[in-house]
C-alpha cells in the first residue's frame, strides 16, 4: 500500500518478517504473548467501551429504509435537520478522496460514479480530487476545492487525526461536508456515513476463528497500517474476542496490503511455529496471499477470515475453506451522493448515517460468487442496477 510500516498495535518498533531473516525475529507483540498469555498487547487508543457495545448491539438491528437497497437504509436513525443548506440546483458536488490505492476502493469510486449517473439532471458537476494515499495532498487539495464553489463536499479522510483539522476548516466555510468511510475527530459534519463499523468487523471475524480453532491454539493477526479508526478499531475487537477466547496470538504484522508481503510473513511464521491455527485479517485484500502460503508449505488452510472481494469467495467456494466474510460493504459509496442531494434540498438526513453491514458465510457463499465478475471486484457493491453494469466494473 502506502509505505513499509513497521508499527504494532502496543506502539513498539517490529522488525516485519519480509525484512528479516529466514525466521522471524520475536516481536513487540510475541514477547507480550509470552508475558501476557493471549499476546494482543495493549488496547488500541481508538477503543471506545460505549462505541464497541453500540456495534456489537446493531449486528442484530434492523434497519428502516427502502427494502433491497441497503445503501438508502439506517440502522438507528437520528435524523438532523439540514434546511439551512437548501439552495435550488442543479449542484456542484465535489469529493475529497483518501485515494484509489487498492481494489475496494477502486469498486467503490466505480460505484459512486455511477451513482451520480444517475442523477445528471440535479448534478451539473462532479468533481473528485484523489489524494494518492497521502495525509498532506489531502489536506491541500480540501483547501483547494474550498475556493471552487462546490455546493456540498464528500471526504472520505485517509487518516483520522490529520485530516481532522482540514475538516473542520471545511465545515466554518458553511458548505455541507459529508464524512464516509472512515471518520474524523469531530462532529461538524451533517452527516458520517459508514456501516456499523470496525468493531462488528472485527469481532466477527475473531468470534469465528476463536471457535472454529482448536482450543488455546496459535492465531496470526495480518493487519494492514495503523492509524485509521476502521482498521484500528477492527483489531481492537478482536483484541477483545481472542483475549476471552484464550487464544495464543503469536503475531501482529502490517502487510501493507502487498500480497507478497503478506506471503513472506505467513510463510515465515510457518516455518518458525510449524503449525498455525487461525489467521485473522483487519481487512481482506490480502486473504488469497495468506491461503496461497499455507498451500505453498503443504499445510492445512486454517479458520480464516476475508472479505466479500471475488478471489478469496472464489477460493473459499472452490477449496470448500473454513472461512468467514465480514464485509464493509463497497455499497456504501452511493450513499454520500444521495445523503448531499437530501442535504441540498433541505431534507433530514441520519447522523451518523449507519448502513447494514451483512456477512458472507457457508450457508450464503453461493449467492455471492459470481464467475462472470473479475477477481478483485467486491460482491457487495450493490451496482447491479446502475448504469453500466457489468462492463464498468470490469
Amino acid at each position: 500500500m502506502r509505505r513499509s510500516i513497521a508499527v504494532l498495535a502496543v506502539g513498539a518498533l517490529l522488525a516485519l518478517a519480509g525484512c528479516a531473516t529466514d525466521e522471524p525475529a520475536p516481536t513487540a507483540t510475541s514477547t507480550a504473548s509470552q508475558a501476557a498469555g493471549s499476546g494482543t498487547g495493549e488496547q488500541s487508543k481508538f477503543f471506545v467501551q460505549a462505541d464497541y457495545d453500540n456495534e456489537l448491539a446493531l449486528l442484530a438491528a434492523t434497519a428502516t429504509g427502502p427494502a433491497g437497497k441497503p445503501w438508502e437504509q439506517v440502522l438507528n436513525p437520528k435524523m438532523v435537520a439540514t434546511a439551512k443548506f437548501k439552495k435550488a440546483g442543479p449542484y456542484k458536488i465535489c469529493f475529497s478522496n483518501a485515494g484509489l490505492n487498492n481494489p475496494w476502493r477502486q469498486v467503490g469510486f466505480k460505484t459512486m460514479q455511477a451513482e451520480v449517473d444517475t442523477h445528471r439532471g440535479r448534478i451539473k458537476e462532479f468533481v473528485h480530487v484523489d489524494a494518492e494515499g497521502k495525509d498532506q495532498k489531502q489536506i491541500a487539495d480540501i483547501n483547494d476545492l474550498l475556493g471552487k464553489g462546490c455546493d456540498a463536499l464528500i471526504v472520505s479522510p485517509n487518516t483520522t487525526a490529520t485530516l481532522t483539522p482540514a475538516v473542520e476548516a471545511a465545515c466554518q466555510k458553511g458548505v455541507p461536508v459529508i464524512v464516509f468511510d472512515r471518520g474524523v475527530g469531530t462532529t461538524c459534519p451533517v452527516t458520517f456515513i459508514n456501516p456499523i463499523g470496525g468493531y462488528g468487523f472485527g469481532h466477527v471475524a475473531a468470534e469465528f476463528v476463536s471457535q472454529k480453532m482448536k482450543p488455546g491454539g496459535k492465531v496470526l493477526a495480518l493487519r494492514i497500517l495503523p492509524g485509521v479508526d476502521v482498521l484500528e478499531t477492527r483489531w481492537s475487537a478482536a483484541k477483545v474476542a481472542f483475549d476471552k477466547a484464550g487464544v495464543d496470538v503469536v503475531g501482529v504484522e502490517f502487510t501493507d496490503g502487498d500480497p507478497a508481503k503478506t506471503k513472506k510473513i505467513v510463510g515465515d511464521y510457518i516455518q518458525r511455529y510449524g503449525t498455525i491455527d487461525g489467521v485473522w485479517m483487519d481487512a481482506g485484500a490480502v486473504a488469497v496471499a495468506a491461503v496461497e502460503a499455507f498451500q505453498d508449505a503443504g499445510k492445512p488452510v486454517p479458520p480464516i477470515n476475508g472479505e466479500d472481494q471475488l478471489d478469496f469467495l472464489k477460493l473459499w467456494q472452490d477449496k470448500k475453506l473454513t472461512a468467514i466474510a465480514p464485509t464493509y460493504p463497497t455499497y456504501q459509496w452511493r450513499t454520500p451522493i444521495i445523503a448531499a442531494l437530501r442535504v441540498l434540498a433541505g431534507e433530514p438526513v441520519s447522523n451518523p448515517w449507519k448502513l447494514p453491514q451483512p456477512t458472507i458465510t457457508q450457508d450464503n457463499l453461493n449467492q455471492y460468487v459470481d464467475p462472470n465478475m473479475p477477481p478483485l471486484h467486491y460482491a457487495m457493491c450493490g451496482c447491479t442496477d446502475l448504469p453500466g453494469y457489468p462492463q464498468r466494473w470490469k
